[in-house]
Parts: structure tokens; sequence; C-alpha cells
């Protein structure tokens, strides 16, 4: 712990201890900082910042009591100064000045020192002057420090005072605020200026070469009182560039310099947003010869934390009145006015003839398809909306196609440049609309959505009613009004699952409830169609039995037919290898005689069978075996199972 640079992050709940940032200007190699002697020392072999040395119990009591003193001195300035502190932080022990002798005792002395910065903001008033006010302020933080600690040694600076020293080229104090650690910071100045001060000391150690300027700005830096980010902004020299294009030189930098904030804000932990904006210094020349707003408020404003003789002349010629705008920069910001007042006027008839428009067409085109029509066309949709929702379905208020019909006839005229200026209250009023009406057909569409699942689910009650009449029917059972009892009852008597007359009872009782939710109209939905299945095959498999029972197998020769009674009609296969070709039918008699023995098909056949319920046993008379001997020849004979 003698050896490694540290300093303590008392924002924390917990005290860390890590390598200190060396300071800009002619800087020792990173992670050192100057030692008595004037020279700087590195971290040893294999120290790694992201794991700190263990500290032993004494160094660590040590932080402890030093972090319960510093809260104490926080508190009691903040009780008498809280309106006027900026920020307080710990600063490091200043480096030695190795021409001063100083005794052992001094040094020791001096190594138990705790330096404090108390950082304010003076408002000018009537009563008390600005050097009153910092005598005043000095004299009551050394009372303070001594009634706590007599090693803490406070020094108080004014904010301006601090940006002054920026501009007179003197960075001690920022090389010292960007190794302190920060007690009591609730603008965050103290970190912008930290997080500021260590960026531009790795910009600078890379770029040395091409950085004129560095130049801290932003409503943090002007002491406004709600800031958001910490704006730095580096002026890069392209007059003497020869390899590349002043363009490629800006981006390459750029990039390096960017990610190095990146790395600048890991490194001192600072949560606000650091946005670094790279300028090239013709750039910087033309749009200070423009007139550019944005420069004369760079100019204004900005603090230099760096600067080689760029910013600050151009900064106090702007305080002398000497930067003045040329006729073409104020021709130029004249005409730019009218230009922008055109551009947003064009902005106001696009929103309407664009975005609104499209943003009420895409969603009822939409709806339209949910309901299961193809995409209609835009001039076809509002109609479509009127006659299905309003008319059909009469989900939807007139009023909402009225507003959609609006908007679409101010689009055309928008179009067809019957208008050409829109107001921002008439550019309201279509949002207001438009808001309401995309609201609406949100909840359109859950109403057609439950629309659909409900008829999705009657049309699966349906065939599950009908299919169960017709397994009853092909059972030759009558039905009468209360078929889940009859079902139940048939399901029983047949051995059939229990199951199957449960889910017809859930059907019905889902049919009848009118407030199902979207699960439990799935479930039903699921349930029927596992129904419908089981209920097929029962039908089929009965059909199937009755049907071996109504047919005869005729063998003559090497060939095979069959005779397939239904009803009072018979269909005769002469050869049942070829099943498409040979297929006649003809009438049976009361005598049992084959009458009017005709053509038919396949097709005839299967639809025949498909549309009969119930089969009856055939039945062969002696006169129909006569008829038979005329179709299959003399030589035939009956197959028996």
């Amino acid at each position: 712990t003698k050896k490694i640079p540290l300093y303590i992050d008392l924002i924390s709940p917990t005290i860390i201890m890590q390598p200190m940032m060396p300071p800009s200007g002619p800087m020792p190699p990173p992670g050192a900082m100057p030692q008595p002697g004037g020279q700087p020392m590195g971290p040893p072999p294999g120290f790694n910042p992201a794991q700190p040395p263990e500290m032993s119990k004494e160094v660590k009591k040590r932080l402890k009591q030093l972090k319960q003193k510093l809260d104490k001195f926080k508190r009691a300035v903040l009780l008498k100064y809280k309106k006027d502190v900026v920020g307080i932080t710990l600063l490091p022990p200043p480096p030695q000045n190795p021409q001063e002798q100083l005794t052992d005792e001094q040094k020791k002395a001096l190594s138990k020192e705790i330096p404090v910065l108390v950082l304010v903001q003076y408002k000018p008033n009537k009563k008390t002057n600005f050097m009153t006010y910092i005598k005043s302020l000095e004299e009551n933080l050394n009372r303070i420090a001594k009634t706590i600690d007599p090693k803490i040694i406070p020094r108080s600076m004014d904010i301006e005072e601090l940006k002054e020293s920026c501009l007179d080229q003197k960075y001690d104090m920022l090389r010292a605020l960007a190794m302190s650690a920060p007690i009591y910071d609730p603008k965050d100045t103290i970190a912008a200026f930290k997080i500021s001060e260590v960026h531009k000391s790795m910009v600078l150690q890379k770029f040395e070469k091409y950085i004129v300027s560095y130049v801290a700005a932003g409503s943090l830096f002007r002491g406004d009182k709600k800031s958001n980010d910490i704006d730095v902004y580096v002026v890069v020299d392209d007059t003497d560039v020869k390899k590349m294009s002043r363009y490629e030189l800006k981006e390459k930098l750029r990039s390096i310099i960017v990610t190095m904030g990146f790395d600048a804000a890991r490194i001192t932990r600072v949560d606000k947003q650091f946005h670094v904006q790279t300028y090239i210094l013709t750039d910087f020349w033309d749009s200070l010869k423009d007139a550019h707003p944005v420069i004369f408020t760079f100019l204004r404003d900005g603090v230099p934390l760096y600067d080689r003789g760029v910013f600050m002349p151009w900064k106090l010629l702007l305080k002398m009145g000497r930067i003045k705008p040329s006729s073409e920069a104020i021709d130029m910001h004249m005409d730019l006015g009218e230009k922008l007042l055109e551009r947003t006027k064009a902005k106001l008839l696009s929103i309407v003839s664009e975005d609104i428009y499209y943003a009420l067409l895409n969603p009822s085109q939409a709806a339209l398809m949910l309901y299961g029509l193809t995409p209609p066309t835009p001039a076809e949709t509002i109609q479509l909306m009127t006659d299905i929702f309003v008319k059909k379905e009469k989900i939807l208020e007139q009023k909402y196609v009225d507003m959609l019909q609006s908007v679409r006839t101010s689009y055309k005229k928008i179009e067809y440049r019957k208008i050409k200026e829109l107001t921002g209250a008439e550019v309201d009023s279509f949002l207001k609309n438009a808001d309401s009406y995309l609201k609406r057909i949100k909840k359109l569409f859950k109403q057609i959505e439950t629309k659909a699942e409900k008829k999705s689910f009657e049309e699966i009650y349906d065939s599950c009613v009908s299919i169960t009449k017709e397994a009853m029917e092909v059972y030759e059972l009558k039905v009468g009004k209360q078929l889940e009892k009859q079902f139940e009852t048939f399901v029983n008597d047949q051995n059939f699952a229990s199951s199957l007359a449960t889910t017809l009872k859930e059907l019905v009782k889902a049919k009848k409830d009118a407030k199902l939710t979207k699960a439990e109209i799935e479930k039903a939905k699921k349930d029927g169609r596992v129904f419908i299945k089981s209920m097929i095959e029962i039908v089929q498999r009965k059909k199937g039995i009755d049907l071996k029972k109504a047919t005869v197998r005729v063998k003559y020769g090497d060939k095979f037919g069959q005779l397939t009674f239904i009803g009072s009609t018979v269909f005769v296969q002469k050869d049942t290898g070829v099943k498409t070709k040979g297929i006649m039918k003809a009438k049976v008699t009361s005598k049992g005689r084959l009458e009017k023995l005709t053509k038919s098909n396949l097709t005839e056949l299967q639809n025949t069978l498909e549309n009969t319920t119930s089969f009856e046993k055939a039945a062969l008379s002696a006169t129909m075996m006569k008829d038979l001997k005329d179709i299959f020849g003399k030589d035939w004979s009956l197959i028996v199972n």
C-alpha cells in the first residue's frame, strides 16, 4: 500500500482502492504518479487495476476512520454553505518541490495531511463582495476542519476561478481533480472536469501533434441548474495533411478519440453521458467565417482545458467585439430562415399526406385481412370498412370511417396541389383524430378475433352435433330433443369410451356460455376436433360392417365380381380387379328380379354409399340367380366369408 498509488472512492458504500490516473501535460507513463524527487513510479509487474491489492486490517481501519471524518466535514460544510457548494473532493498529496529541503519530521507531517477542495459558486450580492466572501469561507472551513481533525487541510475555490485558471493555461488544479476522490458532487461538476482531464491526457499522449485545442462546453460547464451530459470538443489541425484527405483524417482520429471517451468513462466510473465532438481546423475556420451560431456559442461559453494558441485568441477577439459576421453570412442566415420556414410548411403537408394517411390506412387494411379478405386497394378500403364492419357486422361506428375518409380526401387534395398549406391547428386536429382512430382499430381487432373464434367454435360444434346424429342413425336410433342424454345411453349401450359423452356435454355447455375466455374456446375447439375424429371412426366402422353384410362376392372363371345391395338398388361390378370399369346398376323388383340393368360408374357408387346411413342384409332369390347367370355366365359361384 505504500508503493502503489491509490485513491479512495468515497461515493460507493465500500472503500475501493484503484490506481490513480496520471496528470496531463508532460506525462509520465500510464499508472505513474509524481513521487518525492519528481520521479514517476509505475505500478509493479503483474498489477491488475480490476483486482486491487489486498489491504491489511490496519489499513482498512484507517480508511474507515478517514471516511467518517470526511463525511462529518462534508455535513458541517453543507449545513452552512449548501446553496453555494458545487462539490467537495479529496485531493491527492501535492507534489514536493525537489529544490525545497525538508526535514524528516516535516516530510512525515506532510504525508499525514488530508487535502480537501471545496468548490463553490459565488453569487454576487449587495452585502458581501467576492474577496470578503472567500476570506470568510476559508476561515469557516479551517475552523470546521480543526474541530474534526487538524490534519484536514481545506482549500476553497470558486468555479469561475477554476475556469479562469484554464483560460490562463494553468492546469494544476485540473490534474489534481483528475486524481481526486469526490465526496460531494450533486451536479457532477467534479466528475465532468475529472473525466475530461483523463480523456484529454489520453488524447494528447497519442495525438499531441494534431490537437490544437481541447475545449469543455455545454450546460454542465456553464453551471446550469440541470444538465444531462458532458460535452467536450477537440479541434484537430489538418493544415499540414499530405498522406490522406482532410475528411479521412477527421474520421480516423474521431473514431479513436470517441473510443478513448468510453475508456475514460470506464476508468473514472462517471455515469453521465460523455459526448466528444471532433472538428478539423479548416472547418472550424469556415464556420467562424460564415458566422455559424454554434461556433459563436462554442467560443463564448467554452472552457479550454488545452490550447496551442488557437481557441483563446478567437475567444478574446469575440469578447472584444472584433469578430463580426460578414454581409454574405448575414444574407445566408436570412435566406436560411425563409428556406427553413418553407421546409416546415412542406413537413406539415407531408405529415398529413404521408404519415397520418398511411398510419390510418394500413391498420384498416390489416383489419379487413384479419376478417378474411384479400388485401384491398386504398380506394376499396373505406367502402369495405363501411359495408362489413359498420353495416354487416355492426361492430364499428360510422364516425371512425368518416375520419379515414377525411384524411384520404385531404391526402388527395395535397397530392393534386389543391391544398398547398396547412396550419399547425389543422395538423393537431388530424393527429388527435388519428390517435382516436388507431385506439378504436385496436379494439376492432379484438372484436374481429373474438367473432372469428366464436364462429370457428360454432362450426366445430355444429359438426360435432351432426356427426353425433349420423352415428345414432347408423345404429338405427331415433334422435330426439334430448341429444345429450340419448347419446350418453348410446355410448353406454355400445361400450364406447365414456369421455365421448362427457365431451359432448362440455361442448353444449360451452355453446350456451357467452363469456368464454380465449383459452376456454381454444380448449373446446381442440376437444371438439378429437370428438369428431372419434365419431367418424365409429360411423365408418359401423358402415363398413353393414356394407359387408350388404355385399356378395362372385367368382367366374379366373375373375371376381361383386354385388352391393343398397335399398332397392344393386350395383354390379363385373371385375373387382378393374375398379373403374364394368360397373352397372339395376332395380330389384318385389319378386327379386334384376330390372333395367344400366351402366354406372365408381363415382356414383361412392356417392350412394356416403349418403346411405344403413344397409340391409343381402338376399339372393332363385329368380335373381337366373339373372346373375346372364351377367356372369353359366359357370359362376358365390364366395362365402
